[in-house]
């Protein structure tokens, strides 16, 4: 993951009207805490922001350049707002160089699976432990040709040097089963509403 510069100011403003005027002015509310420090109210730049997430993902480090100081920061909590899809709130982690963090890496699946199957994705992040500098954009795991009733557990995915998994590793990543084929999909139907009873019409009593 490649390092990124942002320019930030500090906040003094809190509130919820306070941070509709920072979002106005084309800036995200933040906090930044951490390494026993006060945490810090600042503003990003939105754009750039979104760029940063856009290009290196939800677990961006960035180098901060606020009040003369600059601050290496992990990209920790991204708040979007459900309809708009704006990006409401920020939190960030203080991180040091050669700091190991914990952070959820995406799981995506690459290749196909053998003919008359269905994968099954169960797990779509893992946690791991890794150098805040180094943390994986994503982790790959290859489905190729896998046949029915293959499993990938969690202990089985190659992860990038220097990272070590946090997630247990029982955890169920991807099951391979075998797809259904039309007869067993028409016996479900017709077993489903095998037990359906319709209301006998109302009779009217004299």
């Amino acid at each position: 993951m490649s390092e990124v510069r942002l320019s930030v100011e500090p906040r003094t403003e809190f509130g919820k009207g306070a941070a509709r005027r920072t979002r106005r002015a084309g800036k995200i509310p933040a906090v930044l805490y951490g390494h026993g420090s006060d945490p810090r109210h600042l503003s990003l730049p939105a754009l750039e922001f979104a760029r940063v997430v856009r290009e290196n993902g939800s677990n961006a480090v960035i180098t901060l350049d606020v009040d003369s100081s600059v601050e290496l920061a992990l990209t920790k909590t991204i708040v979007v707002h459900p309809l708009k899809n704006y990006i409401e709130h920020v939190d960030l982690l203080v991180v040091k160089r050669g700091e190991k963090v914990t952070v959820d890496v995406p799981v995506v699946l690459t290749g196909e699976a053998a003919p008359g199957t269905l994968v099954q994705h169960d797990l779509d992040a893992l946690q791991v432990e890794v150098e805040a500098l180094h943390i994986p954009e994503q982790v790959e795991v290859s489905i190729e040709g896998l046949t029915a009733g293959t499993q990938i557990l969690a202990s089985q995915v190659e992860l990038p040097q220097g990272a070590e998994l946090v997630t247990e590793g029982d955890h169920l990543v991807v099951a391979v089963n075998e797809a259904p084929n039309e007869a067993a999909m028409e016996s479900q139907v017709d077993a489903e509403g095998a037990g359906v009873v319709e209301d006998e019409p109302e009779t009217t009593e004299e």
